[in-house]
């Protein structure tokens, strides 16, 4: 079992940089998938980005491409969402998430996630 607990969040201006990340709990971290998920008042949990085990391959949603960067330190047992440019519609709880081994690829669905954080809030204004 792991616990995640993100940290970070807070209030930027439009077109600003933030970072967060996420701490987990535990021995294991290196063999969790880990992602970023994001929700915003009234919609639906969305994905954000994803990255593997071993940092070889990360996912990005279109929304967030070219702008967001996910890295982790699996010394550490954190997971970082580097966010540039930011925008308005950025504003969200982002959450992360651990998909527990065996895992494969890098699933854009919550369903795939078996952890989740509390989540921070993360606010653009404009």
């Amino acid at each position: 079992q792991v616990q995640l607990a993100e940290s970070g969040g807070g209030l930027v201006q439009a077109g600003g940089s933030l970072s967060i990340s996420c701490v987990a709990s535990g021995r294991t971290f290196s063999s969790y998938g880990m992602a970023w998920f994001r929700q915003a008042p009234g919609k639906e949990r969305e994905f954000v980005a994803a990255i593997s085990r071993s940092s070889d391959s990360t996912g990005y949603a279109d929304s967030v491409l070219g702008r967001f960067t996910i890295s982790r330190d699996n010394v550490k047992n954190t997971v970082y969402l580097q966010m540039n440019r930011m925008k308005p519609e950025d504003t969200a709880v982002y959450y992360c998430a651990a998909d527990s081994p065996p895992n494969f690829g890098l699933p854009k669905i919550a369903l795939a996630y078996d952890y989740w954080g509390r989540g921070t809030q993360v606010t653009v204004s404009s």
